[in-house]
C-alpha cells in the first residue's frame, strides 16, 4: 500500500476508515450482495473475485489526490472488522461538488455507524480537502438513510421521478445537499444544543 493511500485514514470514536484490503473481499461480497443492501446501491459485485479486483484498482487512489470516486472501508477499530464501505467521488476541480454514498452490513446496521462514518466524511471535505459543496443520491425507499441525511443537516434538493433504470425496474432519485457553511452552522448548533 503506498504512502498516500495510507492518508486517507480517519479515526472516530467506533470507527476507522482506512483503505481496503485483499482480505477483505469476501466480507465486501458478502454484505453488497445481500439484497437488503444491493436493492439500493448502483454497484453489486458478481462474485468475491470482482470485489476483489474491485479492491485492487481502489488500492491505487487516495481521497487526498483523487479524480473521480475513490471507496475506503468501515472498520470497528476495536476488532478491525469490515462493516461497511464509503465512497466519494471528488473531481480533479476544487470548485465541482463532491458526491458520497455509503453501504452498512446489515448485521451493523441501526448502530449510528453511517451517521458517523459520514460526519468525519463531511469535516475531512469540507475541512481537510477545502471543498464547497457535497451531495448524495438517494433511493426514496431507503428511509433510513432519507433520515440520517436529514439528521446530518442536509437539505432535499430534487426528487426525480422514475429518472434511473436499475436491475429492471424504473427507480426514483432523491438529491440532498450540503454546503460548507450549512455544516458549521450545523455544528455550530449542535454544540450549542449539547451546552444547553
Amino acid at each position: 500500500m503506498s504512502a498516500e493511500r495510507m492518508e486517507t485514514a480517519i479515526r472516530t470514536p467506533r470507527l476507522l476508515l482506512d483503505a481496503l484490503k485483499p482480505a477483505d473481499a469476501e466480507t465486501l461480497f458478502a454484505y453488497r450482495a445481500d439484497p437488503e443492501v444491493a436493492r439500493f446501491q448502483g454497484w453489486c459485485p458478481a462474485d468475491v473475485e470482482e470485489a476483489r479486483a474491485f479492491i485492487d484498482a481502489q488500492s491505487r487512489l487516495s481521497f487526498d489526490h483523487a479524480n473521480g470516486w475513490v471507496q475506503c472501508a468501515i472498520r470497528l477499530h476495536k476488532y478491525g472488522e469490515l462493516i461497511g464501505d464509503l465512497g466519494l467521488n471528488l473531481p480533479a476541480d476544487r470548485e465541482a461538488t463532491v458526491e458520497f454514498g455509503i453501504s452498512i452490513a446489515p448485521a451493523h446496521q441501526g448502530h449510528g455507524y453511517a451517521c458517523e462514518a459520514v460526519k468525519a466524511c463531511f469535516e475531512r471535505v469540507f475541512g481537510t480537502l477545502g471543498r464547497h459543496r457535497i451531495h448524495a443520491s438517494v433511493d426514496p425507499r431507503n428511509l433510513a438513510s432519507v433520515a440520517m441525511l436529514k439528521s446530518l443537516g442536509m437539505r432535499q434538493e430534487a426528487h426525480h421521478r422514475e429518472s434511473l433504470w436499475l436491475r429492471g425496474e424504473w427507480l426514483d432519485d432523491m438529491i440532498f445537499a450540503l454546503l460548507k457553511r450549512e455544516w458549521m452552522l450545523h455544528q455550530t448548533s449542535d454544540s450549542i444544543a449539547v451546552k444547553l
